[in-house]
């Protein structure tokens, strides 16, 4: 996973330091390209992120594609640390600033995800995880998104406890796992120049894609995940009703026999007989394990993710059909005059 560059937690708390994400044009073209061949192989892309911080900004210059999980003749730390020292060698900034991760319709908030997330900004304070929806962007819709954990998130990580009661106390809730970091994209000049003059090239007839209406199969896709998280989170509830259906059992036989105990000492007092101790009863009773309410927060904050998603991509395409719809009038009435 993407914590395999991670270097050791430290103890202090972790902040959230960075307002905004600056990324060159060519780290985001890298990390496009590495993602896209991947998904061709039905693989999660993961790779690092190299950079700097310049005051509330996190400037993101270059990144590299992890190995593949399946190479065994290759250490993944020993390689990230090679790569790093080649690119020191010449010139290119070679700070370890976070990782990217592709993602599939909106399906990148995981427990796997969590975890990695955690070891980076625990290790590295100023870390980001950048996630690229492959789909989505092959549609027309660039979704690179930056994230960070929240401090809450990070300290319920840190103790381990995912009862009900640290998610209380804590004031955890699948809209506070993570912190969406805005991105801004940069170009240099004479790429913004080179882009222009491309732009120029292009053929009259291939300028109006950006209205192609042929977006079903994403909107489809975002309806078949959601409605698969949903069904998760229902087990997750039914689990947790179960649970606290054997709790009530539980406490009602404990309550019952605590009541038989009290009947049975008053009258063991009355023939100057010693008493049973409660603490005989209640041991018998052991405590049932609070189910772990992790998996059902990350699920809710899939199911959020996958309604904003929906709600922006609907958005989008019905301003496509409102302007193809205005275009088509007008094509209507210069040809009638």
């Amino acid at each position: 996973m993407a914590n395999r560059g991670a270097r050791h937690a430290r103890t202090e708390d972790t902040e959230n330091t960075i307002n905004y994400v600056q990324c060159d044009g060519l780290a985001v073209m890298k990390m496009v390209k590495h993602c896209h061949e991947e998904s061709s192989n039905m693989d999660l892309a993961q790779g690092a992120l190299l950079g700097l911080v310049v005051d509330k900004c996190l400037e993101i210059t270059n990144c590299f594609p992890f190995p593949k999980s399946g190479d065994e003749t290759m250490d993944d730390e020993t390689y990230q640390l090679t790569v790093m020292r080649h690119l020191r060698r010449v010139n290119v900034d070679h700070l370890h600033v976070g990782w990217y991760q592709s993602s599939d319709v909106g399906n990148s908030l995981s427990l796997a995800l969590l975890e990695s997330q955690y070891h980076y900004q625990t290790s590295i304070e100023e870390s980001v995880v950048v996630v690229y929806d492959t789909q989505k962007s092959s549609r027309g819709f660039l979704c690179l998104k930056a994230y960070r954990l929240t401090p809450q998130a990070i300290q319920m990580y840190k103790d381990s406890d995912f009862t009900p009661e640290a998610f209380r106390t804590l004031k955890v809730g699948y809209e506070s796992l993570f912190a969406e970091i805005p991105i801004v994209i940069k170009n240099s000049p004479l790429t913004n120049i080179m882009m222009s003059e491309l732009n120029e090239l292009l053929p009259e007839d291939k300028g109006h894609n950006f209205l192609d209406l042929g977006t079903a199969s994403v909107l489809e896709n975002h309806m078949r995940s959601l409605i698969e998280r949903v069904d998760e989170l229902y087990q997750e509830s039914v689990r947790y009703n179960k649970y606290q259906q054997v709790v009530f059992k539980q406490d009602t036989e404990k309550h019952r026999a605590l009541a038989k105990l009290a009947a049975e000492n008053a009258v063991r007092t009355s023939k100057g007989e010693p008493t049973v101790p409660e603490e005989e009863v209640i041991k018998q009773f052991r405590p049932m394990p609070v189910p772990a309410r992790l998996t059902a927060t990350i699920t809710s904050g899939q199911i959020n993710t996958h309604a904003q998603h929906i709600a922006q991509f609907c958005s989008q395409s019905l301003a496509k059909l409102f302007i193809t719809e205005a275009l088509q009038n007008a094509k209507e009435t210069k040809e009638i005059k």
